[in-house]
Parts: structure tokens; sequence; C-alpha cells
């Protein structure tokens, strides 16, 4: 199982070149989209199973009701559909907007009710719709990276998921992917080979604090954020092998979790 090399100065988070706030909504849980997202979760199941050898660990702490922030490690375009395949049910996805112009997978995403988000910008409607998800009861992934590692490895996470805990208190789901990269995938498959990969649930936990409460100084702000982002960023670190930890290396085991090796 490859993985790639921790970099000396991590290349710059991306930012969006596409500004189309109009597409940017919550979907209507209509029996229509929930036939869709059954259908398009079996499809998962079956490419999982025929193309890799996959492992799901710690699928019990998976919660089966109330609002929840799932965050992610992001390796490849396989992550999609391992996260589909395992977990228990369809949460709300965020995606960057720049998929949506991609033949046949934007479309699918957006009859899938992606809430399409522009990186590295201020998405106020993006924000809004994943606030309002949580009223809802509903669940959301998001990766903290803010993009697919170009490394193989933990790359900084950006304050996007800090703030969503902080602001509504909801509990963080951590969820670590290993094995599948584009390369390791990819890479397998054109060898007739189904590549090892796994999924690991681990204990939800909350962002400890007072959150972005109304009137709070910036300084307070920005402190609260760079610190929510962290306990997130070193909670997968944990939760992955050594070699997968990236700018987290730092980090120890965490000996109530299942090996990923």
């Amino acid at each position: 199982m490859s993985t790639g090399t921790v970099p000396s100065s991590p290349p710059p988070k991306p930012v969006s070149e596409v500004w189309r706030p109009d597409l940017v909504r919550l979907p209507r849980l209509t029996w229509r989209l929930r036939l869709f997202r059954s259908f398009v979760r079996g499809l998962c199941r079956l490419l999982v199973f025929v193309c890799t050898r996959a492992a799901a660990l710690g699928l019990e702490n998976y919660p089966r009701s109330g609002p929840a922030l799932v965050v992610i490690n992001h390796l490849g375009d396989p992550d999609a559909a391992v996260t589909l395949a395992f977990l228990p049910d369809f949460p709300e996805v965020i995606g960057k907007i720049e998929l949506r112009s991609i033949p046949v997978l934007g479309p699918v995403m957006d009859m899938l009710g992606t809430i399409w988000v522009h990186r590295g910008q201020a998405d106020r409607r993006a924000v809004s719709a994943a606030l309002e998800a949580f009223r809802q009861g509903r669940r959301l992934i998001i990766a903290p990276e803010g993009r697919e590692s170009l490394t193989g490895v933990l790359e900084p996470g950006t304050d996007g998921a800090a703030y969503l805990a902080l602001k509504t208190g909801v509990p963080v789901v951590p969820v670590t992917l290993t094995g599948t990269s584009n390369r390791d995938v990819y890479g397998s498959l054109r060898r007739l080979r189904r590549a090892p990969i796994s999924l690991t649930v681990g204990k939800p936990f909350s962002l400890p604090g007072a959150g972005l409460r109304e009137g709070l100084a910036p300084a307070e702000r920005h402190a609260a954020l760079q610190e929510g982002t962290r306990i997130i960023m070193e909670t997968l670190a944990r939760q992955l092998p050594p070699e997968y930890r990236g700018v987290y290396a730092y980090v120890g085991d965490d000996p109530s979790i299942p090996s990923q090796s």
C-alpha cells in the first residue's frame, strides 16, 4: 500500500475561480431523492466489493440519529464510493463547485443533492445550507483538509469543519480511509488486482469551549477555530497508521483505535 511523503511546505489551498452562489442549496428529502440515493449507495457497494478488498472498522460508532458532522481524510476519487458503501446512511455531502461542470459526474452529484461550496471564499449560502441540515437533524460529511491530498498523507486542516462544529455544537464523527488514493486503486485495477483499502469510524466527540458566540472578539474567534481545527486533525491522525499522518506525524497512537495497517 503506497503513501506519499511529508511536504516541507504544503502547497497553498485552492481558491475557487467559479462563483455560482445561486446553485448552492440544501436538498429537500423527497421520495425521489431518497430512492436515487439508495440506488447510488447500492452501486457504490457493488463497485467497492468488485474492485477492492475492503475492511470497515468501528461502524458501531456511527450515530444512527440526530445531527452530526462527519470528517474524513481525503486521499482520492474512491473516497466517495467507499464512504457511501459503508456508512449506515447517506450524509449530506459538501463538494467543490468545480465538480459540477464535469460531464456525467457533475449532473449525478447535483441530482444527489450535493451542497456546492466555493473554496477559499466567504460562502455564506453553503454555510447556511449546512447549518439548516443540522437543524433538521441530518448528518453532513466534509473533508477538513479542503481538497484531495496532493501528497497521499494528511495536509494541514482548514477551519470550515471547526466552524460548523463550534457554531452548532453537533458531535464530530472521525472517519479515516487508507489505500484509497487514485494511484493505489486505479494502479491495482490496471494490474487486474483488487486494492486493499480500509475505512474506520472513530467515536464521536465534541469540541471544547464556548463555541462561536455572538460578540466574540476576532482574536478569540480565530484562536477557537485554530484550536478546533487542531483537535479535529489530530483526532484523524491518531486514527490513521503513522505513514498517513503527514504534517500531524507528531501525534501518538491511540490504543483504543483498531489498527488500519
